[in-house]
Order: C-alpha cells, then sequence, then structure tokens
C-alpha cells in the first residue's frame, strides 16, 4: 500500500472515530496524554511493536499483552480502541493512528508542529524561543517541539514546520558560504 492510500484508509478513519469519541466525551486531551503515552511505549520497545504485528500472534494474547501493561494507565475508552485494532487486525497500524490523532488535535487546539533538529539537546530558555519564533511565523496559538539531537550540524539548530525549513546550523552556513563562493 502506497503512504497516502494507506493513510486515507486505515489510518485517518480510526484516527478520526477515536477523536469523535473523544470530543463527544469532552476527553480529546486526556485521550491525547494517552496517545503520546502509547507513542512513548511503541518507541522505547522495538519488542512490543514487534508483537503486536506479528499475523502469528493469536488477537486475544494481544488484547491481554495490551492491558497488562497499559490497561490501567489509559482510559477505557483508549483501551476499548486498542482492543478492537487487535480484533480488527489493525494494532499493527497503532503507531500511524496514534500520529494521526495527534494531528487532529493540533489541529483543533490550533497548535502547530516544530521538529527540531540541534546538536546537543536544547534547555528551557532555549525551547521557548523556538515556540516564541514559530509562532511569530506561523501565528499558532500553540507550539508543540519534537527535537531530534545530530552532532552533524556542528551547532545551530534547522526547524522544520510543515514544508517550512529555517536552517540556522553551522553547517547549513557552511553549505550557504561554499554556494555564494562557486557562484
Amino acid at each position: 500500500m502506497k503512504g497516502s492510500l494507506l493513510s486515507a484508509q486505515v489510518l485517518e478513519p480510526y484516527a478520526e472515530a477515536l477523536m469523535s469519541l473523544a470530543q463527544s466525551q469532552n476527553l480529546t486531551e486526556r485521550l491525547g496524554e494517552d496517545v503520546t503515552g502509547l507513542l512513548n511505549l511503541l518507541q522505547e520497545s522495538p519488542d512490543l511493536e514487534q508483537f503486536l504485528s506479528n499475523p502469528i500472534i493469536k488477537a486475544e494474547d494481544k488484547a491481554a499483552v495490551l492491558q497488562r501493561i497499559v490497561g490501567e494507565q489509559v482510559h477505557h475508552y483508549t483501551m476499548n480502541f486498542l482492543k478492537i485494532l487487535v480484533d480488527r487486525r489493525r494494532i499493527l497500524f497503532l503507531e500511524g493512528i496514534c500520529r494521526q490523532y495527534q494531528a487532529l488535535l493540533r489541529k483543533l487546539n490550533q497548535t502547530v508542529l516544530a521538529e527540531v533538529t540541534s546538536t546537543v539537546a536544547l534547555n528551557d530558555d532555549q525551547k521557548l524561543s523556538v515556540r516564541e519564533k514559530v509562532k511569530a511565523m506561523t501565528s499558532a496559538q500553540q507550539v508543540d517541539l519534537e527535537t531530534k539531537i545530530d552532532p552533524d550540524l556542528i551547532g545551530g539548530v534547522i526547524i522544520k514546520v510543515g514544508s517550512q525549513v529555517v536552517d540556522a546550523s553551522l553547517r547549513g552556513q557552511i553549505r550557504r558560504i561554499g554556494i555564494s563562493l562557486s557562484n
């Protein structure tokens, strides 16, 4: 399946269904926290992701493992949603569905996602500065930061918001100097 087809046929309908339920029960933020927790869990445990996507493992075993791991930590609507994904053999798309839910939640809250790549972890003042710059660029109400570390940048940051990229890294500056010298 192509990425957009997968998104249109699987990820979006499930994420929209979860969002619809969350809105009807006034739980959009609570289920958003659950989704973020699930994404963190999947990132921390590649074994869990492999287990959930393994077609040989029975659905009831997958549901039991999910219940044991996250059952008490997530809202019962989230747990029921996970069971539906297991029953319909869509649990292997959990990460994509969660990311799609986060995108819907950001849109609802007029929030943008800024992907920030830096050479070292940003401190709180630097994160605040990046948020303010992104708010000024996009007129968004809020900014969610997703940070990555890339030691090859030498210094500075690269900020990506949607299709906009602000390259304030030393590597980018050196590249621009090289281009201007070659012309």
